[in-house]
């Protein structure tokens, strides 16, 4: 364990002028708050702290941090209080520690709603100080260091919590070591026969090509000093199992055809330096054809700069190397820890003065803005997730300017980063002056132009064709106003019929009043609402015109002719055939439950039916009955147009007079014996009725079964379609409403 003396003098190494007595304050209060608190493995608690501290002191942070490293458990494991830590150490150290506080009780794994409002705390306290941020990583990867002490299920979960999270939150703010390690941890425990498996393959290999690293090491040291470069610093490295594992499974490739395991980094002096070593690189050995990147001139978001290249080297070993300045590698390390937000004054050793605030942190600032313009947590959740996790292509506009994508990004994506507007009116793209299609897959240095035009909805297809999270929430966002605006217009018609009925005239104004009485925000909020049919039309009547009565339809059958008479709460009467009311469930002297029917017509279903739950609509017919649809048959569209035939009409259920009503479903079932008698068998043990069957042996192996069936309600319906396809017997079943 890290004795007080020892803490202090890891921290003047690096910052020789730093406050001795915060540090030693720290940690005595530390060490006696935690006492004789023990750690799942058995060690003294304060053993955790201490390493958290050590972390942030190879990342060369301010005491202040280290600091609030020491003191990050102190609020939520003893006796301390926020007041208690402000009086001793201070406003700023003691917010630092109650925002670590509220961020353990964070579970990140969780249902997905869940999960998004509390990755949602995460950003919005990280983004207030960026230490807390800091503090959390270091925090989180001594910890997955130390998982093997807890139970199997909780290192499932933090492992899982940590590949989705923190790790990508740490690439993210440049801090790649810090990802590599927490990645490999997590890896090892999520999935730990290919962990082992991964882990034995590379020692193998490293023990067989022992003393290659160090040769290659030489070779290009001295290749570099030969050429003038002063100072080269190369140090290699046999790459990690997680990120071996990652490579595999997206290439689809074997271990034995892997053939970049190692990777070298070139350190020197300044920019200029990093191209001359790259000539005398690529002049020396093969490149690799498409493996260049440029991250100098095109830095990626999280600021990280360095060239990319890979040659077939020393020893006819493939290798990557990364070449870049001493000021970049530790920015490379160490991310954001490492930038002058907090070493005031400090250049990039480079000559060139650093922004204040790093692209990393503005990246943060600007997920947090977004936090205002999702609609709902869960779309919150996975751009954020896009976010996290994206590797990029640098592509530009015709006029040259920069947009950063996701690896694996399509025109589509390109449109929405330029703005939204451009990417809900796309309808082609040229790539470098080719029309390619919105499917295709940009690469680095792509020109891309947009063609658009102001006619265009954006597909809802095109949800899974993009992979940027701006892309898809706008492409929801768009689809979800055609639909409200498609909803709208039948929800127009709706009303404007039920109106005339009863002897109104329909307009939006006159709904202004009565929104409160609907609970809705807006007009157009309430007509999509009677369009998709979560709001009766005569519901919206009786809030604009309470004194409204409306229209509840009984059936009674007649003594002598074979017909049923249909009495309206009115008192109108009108007469239907008993098939058609049979059809319609009304069976004797029953409740038709249908709101909204009035007048003389004959009333029956179509020849599909329709069950209490659907979304119904009634269609007068040429002549003058009255057909009941559900609202997914197709039919209605031919009357889309005709306005004044649409009748709003809903179930008006009655538990204690409830009636069967006729449903088709269609069953690709396996010709073999015992299908029919199974079918059969799940549909009776749902209290089902088989009203008809009609069987075609559609192959040799497969026949299709077309049931009537009659049931209680939709829910019902649904339970036993979901049974029906669990059955290995059945190929498809289906629901027809045409």
């Amino acid at each position: 364990m890290m004795r007080q003396y020892e803490l202090v003098e890891r921290v003047q190494k690096y910052k020789p002028d730093a406050n001795e007595a915060l540090l030693n304050k720290a940690y005595v209060y530390a060490m006696q708050k935690h006492g004789q608190q023990k750690r799942a493995s058995g060690d003294p608690y304060i053993s955790h702290p201490l390493e958290v501290a050590a972390i942030l002191t190879d990342m060369h942070l301010d005491e202040s941090t280290i600091a609030v490293a020491l003191l990050h458990d102190t609020i939520e494991d003893t006796t301390a209080t926020r007041a208690e830590i402000d009086e001793l150490f201070g406003e700023d150290i003691g917010r630092l520690v109650e925002g670590l506080t509220k961020l353990k009780k964070l579970d990140l794994v969780t249902k997905k709603a869940k999960q998004a409002e509390n990755l949602r705390k995460l950003l919005l306290a990280i983004s207030d100080d960026v230490r807390v941020l800091l503090v959390k990583l270091a925090d989180r990867l001594h910890n997955m260091r130390t998982l093997e002490h807890m139970t199997q299920e909780k290192r499932a979960r933090i492992s899982e919590e940590t590949m989705e999270i923190y790790a990508p939150l740490a690439g993210r703010m440049g801090m790649q070591d810090m990802r590599d390690e927490l990645e490999d941890l997590s890896f090892r425990y999520m999935n730990p026969e290919a962990y082992e498996t991964v882990t034995e393959r590379l020692a193998e290999l490293s023990r067989r090509n022992e003393g290659l690293i160090k040769k290659i090491e030489d070779e290009l040291r001295d290749l570099l000093i030969a050429n003038g470069l002063p100072n080269p610093s190369v140090k290699g490295r046999q790459k990690k199992p997680y990120s071996v594992f990652r490579k595999m499974q997206s290439k689809s490739l074997s271990f034995e055809q892997l053939s970049d395991v190692y990777g070298f980094r070139v350190l020197v002096d300044d920019v200029p330096a990093c191209y001359r070593a790259l000539g005398v690189v690529h002049t020396r050995w093969r490149v690799v054809p498409g493996r260049f990147k440029d991250y100098i001139s095109t830095p990626k978001q999280n600021d990280y700069r360095s060239i990319h290249t890979t040659i077939v080297g020393p020893s006819r070993q493939r290798i990557e190397l990364q070449i870049r300045t001493r000021r970049m590698h530790e920015v490379a390390e160490f991310g954001i820890a490492a930038h002058t937000l907090y070493k005031d004054g400090e250049t990039g050793g480079e000559g060139e003065q650093q922004p204040r605030e790093s692209n990393a942190y503005s990246w943060l600032r600007h997920t947090i803005e977004a936090l205002a313009e999702g609609d709902n947590p869960e779309e919150f959740l996975e751009h954020t997730k896009l976010e996290l996790f994206q590797d990029q292509v640098f592509c530009f506009t015709p006029k040259g300017k920069l947009i950063a994508l996701p690896r694996g990004a399509t025109p589509i994506d390109f449109a929405y980063a330029v703005h939204t507007n451009i990417g809900d009116t796309t309808v082609g793209a040229k790539i470098n002056g080719r029309i390619m299609p919105l499917v295709t897959r940009l690469s680095n240095g792509d020109e891309v132009e947009i063609i658009r035009s102001g006619v265009q909805v954006p597909p809802a297809a095109w949800e899974e064709i993009v992979v940027t999270g701006k892309a898809r929430a706008a492409i929801r966002r768009a689809t979800r106003m055609a639909i409200r605006k498609q909803y709208s217009g039948l929800g127009h018609r709706i009303l404007e019929r039920t109106f005339e009925r009863a002897g109104k005239v329909f307009s939006r104004e006159i709904l202004r009043p009565a929104l409160h009485r609907l609970s809705q925000r807006e007009v157009e909020d309430a007509i999509a609402a009677v369009g998709r049919g979560e709001l009766s039309s005569l519901d919206v009547l009786r809030a604009v015109y309470p004194d409204y009565q409306d229209e509840r339809v009984t059936v009674k059958q007649s003594s002598d002719d074979g017909w049923f008479n249909m009495r309206s709460a009115s008192g109108m009467i009108f007469k239907i055939p008993q098939k058609a009311a049979v059809e319609m469930g009304a069976e004797g002297s029953e409740v038709l439950p249908i709101r909204g029917l009035n007048g003389n017509a004959e009333v029956h279903f179509g020849p599909n039916g329709a069950v209490p739950g659907d979304r119904i609509v009634g269609i007068l017919e040429d002549d003058q009955r009255i057909t009941i649809y559900p609202i997914q048959a197709s039919i209605l569209q031919r009357f889309d147009d005709e306005p004044d035939r649409w009748i709003d009409v809903r179930w008006d259920l009655d538990e204690a007079n409830k009636s069967r009503f006729v449903a088709r479903i269609m069953i690709n079932a396996l010709n073999e014996p015992g299908t029919l008698a199974t079918v059969a068998q799940t549909i009776a043990h749902l209290d089902i009725n088989i009203r008809l069957m009609n069987m075609v042996r559609v192959a040799t192996d497969f026949t299709e079964m077309a049931i009537d069936l009659e049931v209680w309600d939709l829910r019902q319906l649904n339970q036993l379609l979901a049974q029906l396809k669990e059955l290995d017997s059945i190929s498809t079943v289906r629901r027809i409403y045409d």
